[in-house]
């Protein structure tokens, strides 16, 4: 069985949940936070990812971006890495929300290019370049054009990661399979490049990608590492297999905006107490929500 070009394990290789932040009453609702967080690891993730894009972390204020990822800490309590999404479209609020993940202790964080900006490619050289210069803490690029209105182009990507040994790896959604070759064949030995889109997975893994920040491993966690696992392991045929079997669920949960779908599965699932969103989210259509109900049952993750 052959494996993928570099074969030496890298440390933040794997399957990372994306995590949903539950809400109940406009709060953060802590017991199903637990909830959610034990399912994902009793079933095999490599790490989770509180306050990214599933986790609403634009609509979390600063002290309860702070709470959540405590609280994913001490609930993950060792048995898996934590990432938190740290990232800002301004700066100066991006090392600070660094430093406080830092301070607490988690593994890593995934910084967002910022949003709104629009920021030149030299402007998101400086930010990144600038919290990686603040911050010790091993860190993660978040590109995803479609959320920030710009791409984190692979010139870009490169030089941040031949000059700052702290950023690790880049979560790449762009959808550039090109783009993302060029990472991965410019990179320098042990920089990391995870899927943020979860169809993409098979592909950026079968040209040397490492893994995947998903969302759908909210929902079949176990799943998604056996995907990722075989795809280290150099098992296309399995992999693609897997892949295949999970393809309806990655259309279905993206059948609207993220996390409107997944938030609700996992509520009709009944592992949070309530599909609560914030606005400017709201919720699940009446008229998705039948497709979304028939899509968990096919794969049996609620009952018939």
């Amino acid at each position: 069985m052959k494996k993928n070009k570099d074969s030496k394990k890298n440390e933040f290789e794997g399957n990372w949940v994306a995590l949903i932040t539950p809400f109940k009453d406009g709060k953060v609702d802590e017991k199903s936070f637990k909830k959610l967080i034990d399912f994902v690891i009793e079933k095999g993730c490599d790490g989770i990812v509180p306050c990214g894009t599933t986790g609403e972390a634009a609509t979390l204020d600063y002290d309860e971006h702070i709470r959540v990822i405590e609280l994913a800490l001490e609930f993950a309590d060792r048995r898996v890495k934590v990432m938190a999404g740290t990232g800002s479209n301004s700066t100066k609020e991006a090392i600070e929300l660094t430093k406080e993940a830092e301070k607490r202790g988690a593994d890593a964080v995934l910084l967002i290019a910022p949003y709104y900006n629009r920021p030149t490619q030299k402007g998101l050289y400086e930010h990144f370049k600038k919290i990686a210069e603040e911050c010790q803490i091993p860190q993660f690029l978040y590109n995803i054009p479609t959320r920030t209105a710009v791409n984190i182009e692979a010139e870009t990507t490169l030089k941040l990661a031949h000059e700052c040994k702290n950023i690790k790896g880049i979560k790449e959604a762009s959808g550039n399979i090109k783009q993302i070759s060029e990472i991965i064949k410019g990179a320098p030995d042990g920089f990391c490049v995870l899927s943020g889109d979860d169809i993409m997975t098979l592909p950026i893994m079968a040209i040397g990608g490492k893994g995947v920040i998903s969302s759908t491993a909210n929902i079949v966690p176990k799943e998604m590492t056996e995907l990722v696992k075989n795809c280290l392991e150099g098992n296309f045929q399995k992999a693609r297999e897997i892949h295949l079997y999970l393809l309806e669920l990655f259309n279905n949960l993206f059948i609207e905006t993220n996390p409107i779908p997944v938030k609700t599965a996992l509520y009709l699932m009944g592992i949070i107490e309530s599909p609560e969103l914030r606005l400017p989210l709201s919720p699940l259509s009446e008229k998705n929500l039948p497709i979304l109900k028939d899509t968990l049952r096919k794969y049996k993750l609620i009952p018939e």
